[in-house]
Order: C-alpha cells, then sequence, then structure tokens
C-alpha cells in the first residue's frame, strides 16, 4: 500500500543515523515496529497488580503427582 506522508525530515535523519536502517522505508517500518511493541509491552505492565492472589494457594501441592 503507497502513503505518501510529510515527516519532520530532522527526526527521519536521525533515525536513519541511529537505527542502522539502510532506507528511509526500512527505517521508518521498523520504527513502527518497534511502537507497536512498545504499546503492547505498556498495555502488559497495566495489568501488573490487577489479578486478586490466593494467599492461601499452594502451587507445590498441585505439582505433586502424589
Amino acid at each position: 500500500m503507497a502513503t505518501n506522508l510529510s515527516i519532520d525530515p530532522d527526526l527521519l535523519d536521525r533515525a536513519l543515523a541511529i537505527g542502522g536502517e539502510r532506507t528511509k522505508k526500512a527505517t521508518v517500518t521498523r520504527a513502527l515496529e518497534e511502537f507497536i511493541v512498545r504499546r503492547e509491552q505498556e498495555r502488559i505492565l497495566e495489568l501488573f497488580g490487577t489479578v486478586e492472589w490466593d494467599p492461601e494457594y499452594d502451587y507445590k501441592a498441585e505439582r505433586s503427582r502424589g
């Protein structure tokens, strides 16, 4: 899918220099992939502390074959 974007040239130049990609397209693609991964990780972090924990639960007893 072809898309025309107006991207800040200074940001793109910095991303090219830092990212190590050879083309602008590869740089933008990698930046988008990393953006998505970071946002997905943030969603997972938001879940911490939301699960109720039963202090009486004995995980070792659940693993016994006895």
